[in-house]
């Protein structure tokens, strides 16, 4: 027997809802997914280590690993932000090893304003790559991948295309290392001053409008967001990060040079994508970042570890980068990939 419209349309609307709920269903399950993979991820990577070199787990190893966390996740921070808003700085690693090499140069006259003056430089310095990036509408890769060759080129000139000791004035440097109890204070400072802007992009309008801008620009535009100040305010702020990089890693070894931080860029961005914050905007934090950090940096030291040559760790980082990137891209706000 036929059925009757009214049943043909009610049992079309009963697929829809099954269709609709099973939908909801599996973007909760890949929600709980992405928010749990990093860990997941982390303990494997630690227990892997652990299996390969038992000494993994002790006190000393455990402190050297986030002493070299430190420098990385003051790079990540302002990466995180910038990506957040749908961007990318591939300047940062380049802008803090120039960093490093001005405090060199600066540290021993000057003394602590030579660390102010370092913070002011490099701070205006992404703040005029988000200038131009916003004002002139230029895309953030095409502006950064042109400062990462100024400042490179400009750490050469300024150092001699040598390594540059610091002799004096460490004083204004030394309380940033050392111990602190049995907690090293090199990373100790790095998670203080991120959970301190985390706090403020919880709780101050700027949080959400570099999440909205991340989301939706034209959204943000009609609500009354002020983006161009926003990107240079984000931008400015991943420069304030590269020189606190490069601040650290002075106080550490006690020197500057022009591809000091270099190596990191690639680092860098594994951590933010790998700790969930996606790679299109709109989504992510520096709690995620800072458990993105915490991988890479044990991925680092499983790479030496498992006697893997190290010319292959930036293979690795890319593998990384890829994988994370595919797992994690809104592919809703990209019509095409190209």
């Amino acid at each position: 027997m036929l059925k009757s419209t009214s049943e043909a349309s009610a049992e079309v609307r009963d697929s829809a809802t099954r269709v609709k709920r099973a939908g909801q269903e599996r973007s909760v399950i890949l929600q709980a997914l992405f928010t749990w993979m990093p860990v997941l991820v982390l303990v494997a990577l630690v227990v892997i280590v652990s299996i390969k070199n038992p000494d993994f787990l002790s006190k000393r190893s455990l402190q050297a690993l986030t002493v070299e966390a430190a420098p990385l996740l003051f790079l990540a921070l302002g990466q995180t932000l910038v990506i957040m808003i749908g961007g990318i700085d591939l300047s940062v690693a380049a802008l803090a090893s120039f960093a490093s090499v001005l405090l060199a140069l600066w540290l021993p006259s000057l003394g602590l304003a030579a660390v102010l003056f370092v913070l002011m430089i490099t701070t205006a310095a992404g703040g005029i790559q988000g200038y131009i990036h916003a004002k002139a509408q230029v895309p953030s890769f095409v502006v950064t991948l042109s400062g990462l060759g100024i400042f490179a080129s400009a750490a050469l000139m300024a150092s001699g295309a040598s390594t540059l000791p610091v002799t004096e004035n460490l004083k204004w440097l030394n309380w940033m290392t050392g111990m602190l109890g049995p907690i090293p204070r090199d990373p100790l400072v790095a998670v203080v001053i991120v959970a301190v802007i985390a706090a403020g992009m919880r709780w101050l309008p700027i949080g959400r409008y570099i999440l909205a801008i991340g989301n939706s620009e034209v959204a943000g535009l009609l609500s009354g967001i002020r983006a161009t100040k926003v990107r240079i305010f984000v931008f400015g702020l991943s420069g304030l990060s590269a020189g606190l990089a490069a601040t650290l890693l002075v106080a550490e070894i006690q020197s500057g040079a022009p591809s000091l931080l270099n190596a990191l860029l690639l680092p860098t961005i594994a951590a933010v994508v790998v700790g969930g914050t996606a790679i299109t905007g709109g989504s992510g934090g520096l709690a995620r970042t800072m458990l993105g950090v915490l991988i890479i940096s044990v991925l680092r030291v499983g790479i030496a570890v498992m006697g893997i040559n190290p010319s292959y760790e930036q293979v690795v980082y890319g593998a990384v980068i890829i994988a994370a990137v595919s797992l994690t891209i809104d592919r809703s706000k990209i019509a095409i990939v190209k």
